[in-house]
């Protein structure tokens, strides 16, 4: 704040009292809070006492007397003086009142005898509540003459006192030496650029007279959020608009923030009653002690949302009944907590557990478990994996569970492996098969047709091993041209791809394509036993022995993908030798494919459909900055949050409702998980590290031992209190085997053509002597799934994505969304660059600083986009984290100038760094679109990398890798922007 400067003379004052020296570091006192006037409610902080204070005595003494080390020894005693006023009186902690804090001050200055200083205060206090009086006045003329609303029916004034108060609650300690009221009364140097005014003034001008009073602040929210590109701070505030909108809906009242602190406790009971009677949640929730768990509430928490986490929650996860929602942020929480805890024995104090690292977004459960823990129909798993059988039964049967695994948001990877190929003889009818192709067209459809409730799209990826006949058609499935009965547009496909086929990729060998009526024992073969069997095969195609079969070069049939894959997006890069051979479950059965996202590597077999429940770490919350200006990973934190996220995990599987028995069995047989990460470009931001670099590439290598570290030591934590998974015995864990020490395996099956660095740093003896006593509760611990959506709910980059523009408009089903990157705007202000004209460059240039030549040459390559970041940087990155990780991880390829050459050379390094699946490839063309006001081109919105091609084809089976021809504009590997419903097909997992 600014005092004015009073005359008078400056006496010396008398000795003050010491008190016991109290800390004015705000982390000190995170159970007292202020109250403002606006009845926002922000964290008290004692350093805002000493900075008034001292600002005080500037005004009296000027700069020189206000710098003395008299008046600062003076400040940090009469701060203490306050500090301990306040606190004798709510010595539990509690909320002061910014007047009480204010009056404080004052006797704080009188009784130490600065009087000059005490009136200046009190002379700025008085000056102050005139200004607000004098506002108050102007905003009631103005209601005499201005806008009506409509309020329950009822014609009334607009308020406009009332709706700046709101706005200016919204905005508290966001901007606080500009528009609004300082926090705790003590004004600060402000870091964001907020303008109340701005928003009050667009709000007011799109309202008309009788209006009703929820539009209002609707236009609020509009309004607040027209500015997102011009400070990230808006977010902020239109999220908490957006709030106060909410709490109207749930509460049936205008309620404000400060007073939810004891609302929330009084609302929780009844929401437990109201959603059991409406049906929508459980009635065992009553089985909570639900005071406990309201008390338990923390409702500053609801500020920590972004406007795109807090729109999207309210639209697709919160609970409602005939439309209005019945759910706030905290109690949504709280209600996924109590839904993971129901049957732990001391149920409250594990449900709080859970609600403390869900509300402080320290980890996140995947969209089911959100969607539904605590309702009636607790379908909690994420990926559901099966392997369809070679009848016609079995067919129909796969199909029928598709549908009911993906009625409440499960995600599905099919194996079609097993089906006969085209023109392969049916005994039982003595006709011929018309393959597996016609059944995939029924699969696409029920994926249309069983949309999980409206909430959003079936999503199912179905994988075929590279030896099957049907095999080339299956490479066009996604073609935008050819008959459209051979067409499957809303469905996912994916190669399984056998460490053999790679070999005579990369030797210039042949390859024999065969239906698997003919050689069916392919199907569960892996390594070297694959490879002898499939030479077998070969040599009887040869002499005359088997009949129906197709030879060609290996490198043919290489690029025949490579070209789909660049002009579809389909089929997926996936490896099978990788996920068995590395796979702690290969005792009992074989991975046939991996799910939705190709981070889920399981066994199934024709009596167990295997299945997944997903959870992802917030990395940048587990981030330590040291006194040296050093940035790790906070190892302690980080192990509390994965221990009881496991635990989270691992109830899910006997919490879960299961709408096919195969998937029960197989899931209470082997009790697998996948933990992930998100925030992962969030923490190279942090840590001021570019993600192409070595640097990077370390820290992926260093954290993802560290999450693995913890995760499995977690499960065999919980397997020393609740027992071993049933089909232990036999396990790489069983055999001393861990994730890192099966690539051997893996070098000794190929025969080489494995190159992975193979340091650590943790103490993986002492796990392995733990596992060896206690065993393991989960078969498979970690995997990386996308977080398309759980990571916007909480405002952080997506699992280990690279940035995809620094300013872009994100499409999902709640809207446009402006995404602007904090981290790179908090640099640009502090060298003064962040202006008008650099986000209208930043839209020019598609989120990219390459050239705009202000700005440093270290932020533009800190802040490279993901098309900036050669693809290389990306797989040398998954490699490090694949070593650790006993699945797999969900990797997006992103390809600037996409060529023969350049996807030859990516995706032949995954295989030979060990990766064992890859996801989406997604290109950017040489050059760009010209920038236009047509569709694409409108106001806020960035051409979007990838953008769809109908009219694309390549056909470049027969031309070397090298001569895939160049894509002009955009290719069409990659269809949709971030957000977009096909882009996130993985919001079925997250």
């Amino acid at each position: 704040m600014q005092l004015s400067t009073p005359t008078g003379t400056h006496t010396t004052p008398p000795p003050v009292p010491q008190p016991a020296r109290l800390s004015i570091d705000a982390s000190a006192y995170t159970d007292y809070k202020t109250l403002r006037r606006n009845g926002s409610v922000v964290g008290f902080e004692p350093a805002k006492v000493s900075i008034a204070m001292t600002k005080a005595f500037l005004a009296v003494n000027g700069g020189q007397g206000a710098a003395s080390a008299r008046v600062r020894e003076l400040v940090e005693q009469l701060t203490s003086q306050v500090v301990s006023a306040l606190i004798r009186r709510q010595p539990s902690g509690g909320t002061f009142h910014i007047e009480n804090i204010q009056d404080q001050v004052e006797l704080a200055l009188m009784r130490s005898g600065e009087h000059d200083v005490a009136r200046a205060y009190v002379l700025y206090r008085e000056k102050r509540n005139q200004e607000r009086a004098q506002k108050r006045q102007q905003n009631a003329e103005l209601n005499r003459h201005a806008l009506h609303v409509t309020d329950q029916g009822v014609r009334v004034p607009l308020d406009m006192d009332h709706l700046r108060d709101v706005i200016e609650a919204a905005a508290a300690g966001l901007n606080e030496s500009l528009n609004a009221e300082p926090a705790n009364g003590f004004a600060t140097a402000p870091t964001n650029q907020v303008d109340v005014d701005l928003i009050l003034k667009e709000t007011v001008k799109n309202l008309y007279d009788g209006i009703p009073v929820d539009e209002v602040f609707k236009s609020a929210i509009l309004s607040a959020r027209a500015a997102l590109e011009r400070d990230p701070a808006y977010s902020l505030v239109t999220s908490r608009l957006l709030l106060h909108t909410i709490r109207k809906e749930v509460l049936g009242i205008e309620v404000n923030q400060g007073e939810m602190a004891t609302r929330y406790a009084d609302y929780f009971a009844g929401y437990i009653d109201l959603g059991i009677a409406a049906g929508r949640l459980s009635p065992e929730l009553r089985n909570f002690d639900v005071a406990r768990l309201a008390a338990a509430l923390d409702h500053t928490r609801d500020l920590q949302f972004s406007y795109l986490g807090l729109q999207t929650l309210y639209d697709r996860y919160f609970l409602h009944i005939e439309n209005r929602r019945i759910e706030l942020p905290q109690a949504f929480f709280m209600r996924v907590a109590m839904g993971l805890a129901l049957r732990e024995d001391d149920r409250e104090t594990r449900a709080i557990e859970f609600y403390d690292i869900l509300s402080r977004f320290d980890f996140m459960s995947s969209t089911p478990t959100l969607f539904n823990a605590g309702t009636l129909h607790s379908q909690l798993s994420s990926c559901y994996l099966t392997t369809v059988p070679d009848d016609l039964e079995g067919i129909y049967d796969a199909i029928k569970e598709n549908a009911l695994l993906a009625k409440y948001a499960g995600g599905l990877g099919n194996d079609w492996t097993q089906v006969r190929a085209l023109r392969s003889h049916i005994k039982g009818t003595n006709g011929e098969s018309q393959g597996v192709v016609p059944f995939l067209k029924v699969v696409n459809d029920t994926a249309v047709a069983v949309n999980q409730g409206g909430k959003r799209k079936g999503a199912v990826c179905t994988y075929l091993e590279t030896w099957h006949l049907d095999l080339e058609e299956f490479l066009e499935l996604r073609k935008n041209t050819g008959d459209e009965r051979r067409r499957t547009h809303d469905m996912n496909t994916a190669n399984w791809i056998p460490d053999l086929f790679m070999k005579r990729v990369m030797e210039a060998g042949d390859w024999t394509l065969f239906s698997p009526s003919d050689t069916p024992d392919l199907h569960d073969k892996v390594g070297r036993e694959f490879e002898a069997a499939y030479v077998g095969y070969e040599q009887q195609a040869a002499n005359g022995t088997l009949k129906l079969f197709k030879k060609m070069p290996a490198l043919t049939l290489w690029r025949k993908m490579l070209s789909m894959l660049f002009e579809t997006g389909h089929p997926w890069i996936t490896f099978k030798d990788p996920c068995n051979i590395r796979s702690p479950q290969q005792h009992v059965g074989v991975v046939h494919s991996s799910n939705l996202c190709t981070e889920i590597t399981l066994n199934t077999n024709a009596s167990e459909i295997a299945v997944c429940n997903l959870g992802s770490v917030n990395l940048v919350a587990h981030l330590k900055h040291h006194e040296d200006g050093s940035i790790e990973l906070d190892h302690d934190k980080l192990q509390r949050t994965i221990s009881v996220a496991m635990r989270m995990l691992d109830n899910v599987i006997d919490i879960n409702y299961y709408a096919v028995d195969k998937a029960r069995n197989a899931n209470l047989r082997h009790r697998p998980v996948g933990l992930g990460i998100m925030g992962f470009q969030d923490c190279l931001h942090v840590k001021r590290l570019p993600y192409a670099s070595q640097e990077a590439v370390e820290f992926a290598d260093r954290s993802m031992e560290a999450v693995c570290y913890f995760a499995y030591w977690a499960s065999t934590e919980l397997a020393a209190q609740r027992g071993r998974y049933e089909s232990y015995a036999g396990s790489l864990w069983d055999r001393g085997i861990l994730p890192q020490d099966s690539i051997a395996l893996l070098r000794e099956a190929r025969g080489g053509y494995v190159d992975v660095d193979a340091r650590s740093t943790l103490d993986w003896d002492a796990l392995r002597a733990r596992i060896k006593t206690h065993g393991m509760r989960n078969s498979n611990s970690v995997a990386i799934a996308p977080t398309a959506t759980i990571s916007n709910i909480i405002g952080v980059s997506a699992c280990i994505e690279p940035t995809y523009q620094n300013l872009y408009v994100k499409s999902n089903l709640s809207g446009e969304f402006t995404i602007v990157n904090d981290y790179l705007v908090r640099d640009l202000k502090k060298l003064g660059l962040w202006d008008e004209v650099m986000v209208a460059d930043l839209k020019y240039f598609d989120g990219s600083l390459a050239r705009i030549d202000r700005v440093p040459a270290e932020l533009r390559r800190l802040y490279a986009t993901a098309f900036e970041v050669e693809p290389h940087w990306l797989v040398e990155a998954a490699a490090r984290r694949q070593k650790w990780i006993d699945q797999s991880q969900s990797l997006n390829i992103y390809m600037a100038g996409a060529s023969g050459k350049k996807l030859d050379d990516t995706y032949k390094l995954a295989w030979q760094r060990g990766l064992k699946t890859t996801y989406y490839l997604r290109t950017l063309g040489a050059t760009s679109a010209e920038k236009s006001t047509g569709r694409g081109g409108e106001l806020n919105a960035v051409s979007m990398a990838g953008a769809a091609q109908s009219n694309a084809s390549m056909h470049a089976s027969s031309a070397s890798a090298a001569s895939l021809p160049e894509p002009e504009i955009l290719g069409a590997a990659c269809t949709l922007r971030p957000g977009d419903a096909g882009f996130d097909d993985c919001e079925a997992c997250q």
